[in-house]
């Protein structure tokens, strides 16, 4: 080595070590820097880190790597919810969004880590029964899209007060509070109720009113709608040592309206009108009764028997004519059926026509009843 060389060597020389021994302590770092991180840094990799600094433009993450990761631009903004609680020397999940960009950092982003932040943040909103202030976006047939920050939600339809049934527009553009019903991050479901907000004191004093309902109570209601399947009735149920009343609904099912077969509820009830109904059952997990009308009258078919014994005569209206036989009625709820094989061969029938029968057969649990046709004129053909 010549003199210069050494010269040069000398000069670089601090802390009693040479310039190569510096390096060699620089490098020793790096290696101890990266032995400390199993395995090569990929991306959308979760990684775990303690955070050293926050600042508007970035956030430094020590996960163990040769460099710290770091989170900026863009992703500092979808992390919002994560950040505006964040902390020095907090732990943090984030995900690798580049190993290594051209100025050899980890770049990191955390908003997956924000997204789920947002659906335990929703989860834990639910249990803990706490409301949330949502804005209305657009009205659809099944409800309302709603958004929350970010966050797209949903109210249906049965989720809104009486006050806001029909009116949903109402609340387009506009804030109101909701509660959480529903949290499914992997269905991308999030449910809102308004009426468990607008109408809490009214669902409160329905649970207390279902408590003092009884089996075969009997009630005055208003009908407050009619589907195909039924009528929804609301009924008032005096609350206990008050002059209150809660306002319950219940639903009378087509098939406890009338003993008699009835086709489309539209024909025999209208929105508004008043009638009696007596509880057949109690569903106190949706706070719904379980309603009949034809309960109110007694079963035609519980003296059957008695009042239709086989072998006895009777007359009858024609109301129904199938291609298996004739249904005759004889009072509501008492139908029965001329077969096809016992219609006399020269007698044709028609809706309305009276008819003499006699009893052939009763089966009371089917609530079924055979007949006969009572023969005034002999037959041509007897002898």
């Amino acid at each position: 080595m010549s003199n210069s060389q050494k010269s040069d060597v000398i000069k670089v020389k601090t802390g009693g070590s040479t310039a190569t021994a510096g390096k060699m302590s620089v490098m020793d770092k790096l290696m101890e820097g990266a032995s400390s991180f199993s395995g090569a840094l990929k991306r959308n990799q979760k990684v775990e880190g303690t955070v050293t600094a926050i600042s508007k433009k970035m956030v430094l993450i020590d996960i163990g790597a040769k460099t710290e990761g770091v989170v900026s631009g863009e992703d500092l903004a979808e992390a919002y919810d994560v950040l505006k609680e964040l902390k020095v020397g907090e732990k943090v999940s984030a995900y690798v969004k580049f190993p290594e960009n051209d100025q050899g950092q980890i770049i990191l982003t955390l908003k997956q880590a924000a997204d789920e932040n947002r659906w335990y943040k929703f989860k834990k909103i639910m249990d803990e029964e706490k409301e949330v202030e949502v804005t209305g976006l657009e009205v659809n047939k099944g409800g309302m899209v709603v958004k929350v920050g970010d966050i797209r939600g949903f109210v249906p339809t049965s989720q809104f007060g009486e006050k806001l049934l029909g009116n949903m527009d109402s609340l387009l553009n506009k804030n109101f509070k909701v509660r959480v019903i529903e949290v499914d991050k992997d269905q991308n479901r999030l449910i809102f109720s308004e009426k468990l907000v607008s109408d809490f004191e009214a669902l409160a004093k329905k649970g207390e009113a279902l408590e003092l309902v009884n089996i075969a109570d009997k009630f005055e209601g208003t009908v407050s709608g009619i589907m195909p399947f039924g009528v929804f009735v609301t009924v008032n149920v005096p609350m206990k040592g008050t002059e209150e009343v809660a306002k319950v609904e219940g639903l009378i099912h087509i098939s406890e309206i009338s003993w008699e077969k009835v086709e489309d509820p539209n024909v025999m009830f209208k929105v508004g009108q008043e009638v009696h109904v007596q509880v057949i059952g109690i569903d106190k997990a949706v706070g719904k009764l379980n309603l009949s009308i034809k309960q109110m009258s007694g079963d035609p078919w519980s003296s059957i028997e008695t009042n239709f014994a086989i072998g006895t005569k009777h007359s009858g209206k024609v109301v129904r004519i199938a291609p298996y036989g004739i249904f005759v009625n004889f009072d509501k709820g008492v139908d029965g059926l001329i077969h096809i094989s016992k219609k006399p061969a020269d007698k044709e029938f028609k809706v309305g026509d009276k008819v003499e029968v006699f009893v052939e057969n009763l089966d009371v649990k089917a609530r079924r009843m055979s007949l006969g046709v009572v023969l005034t004129e002999v037959p041509v053909a007897y002898k």
